[in-house]
């Protein structure tokens, strides 16, 4: 009875969403060690242009804050702070001072209420939810009503939106990131290397949707099973 959930629709579904999901993984670690270890060579750190992109934008109040961990950046829309892993706040290389001005993305989107964003906070608990509870009710739906599967897979289909909404989030984050280095804050030279080290980023959002596309056709296919 539960040899379909790692049988075929598996196979055709979910594993060529993760092996792409492994490429995109790899593609951002390897993009980000090869240009932090290229200076920008304007000498400003990730947190030096973070805090001058987010002054320019009347932003002054919002802290950035140094955290531990790779890749680990972030923008926290609770508390109004933007956290630089180490290897991004105190140095000039083009890959932390790309992501910085990324995160600082986010906090501008914050500030002008950007709605895809507001719309990806507000589904963000949902989602949470669902991708945790999705398979409890896809089991007990086999075992005793075709139903809970349809309520686990309403569940996920917030999960699957949130991804979605994501793609335009991250896309305007860096977009703004780039006008702002265009404007002199790195060299014109170091323009196209920081494009490389955000879209490689980009990858990793557009895995993850297909990802969770793949596994929502799953989900749809081991219902039509137990129908």
């Amino acid at each position: 009875m539960y040899t379909g959930f790692y049988g075929g629709s598996w196979l055709i579904f979910v594993l060529p969403a993760i092996l792409f999901a492994g490429y995109a993984q790899m593609k951002v670690k390897t993009t980000f060690s090869q240009y932090l270890k290229v200076p920008s060579e304007s000498g400003m750190t990730g947190e030096q242009v973070a805090r001058r992109i987010l002054d320019s934008n009347g932003l002054s109040d919002i802290p950035i804050e140094a955290v531990r961990g790779n890749l680990t950046d972030h923008y926290d829309p609770r508390k109004r702070v933007i956290r630089l892993s180490q290897n991004v706040y105190g140095s000039s290389s083009i890959a932390s001072v790309s992501v910085a001005a990324h995160e600082v993305g986010h906090a501008i989107q914050h500030a002008e209420s950007y709605f895809p964003l507001i719309l990806r906070n507000n589904i963000a608990p949902i989602a949470n939810f669902g991708s945790r509870l999705v398979w409890i009710f896809v089991i007990l739906g086999f075992l005793i009503s075709p139903f809970l599967i349809d309520v686990g897979i309403a569940l996920f289909l917030a999960a699957v939106l949130f991804q979605i909404v994501t793609l335009p989030v991250e896309f305007n984050a860096s977009k703004r990131a780039m006008v702002h280095l265009e404007n002199g804050l790195i060299p014109s030279q170091s323009l196209k290397p920081a494009k490389k080290v955000l879209n490689a980023a980009a990858l990793t959002y557009v895995a993850a949707t297909i990802v969770a596309l793949a596994e929502l056709l799953r989900l749809l296919a081991l219902r039509g099973r137990r129908s």
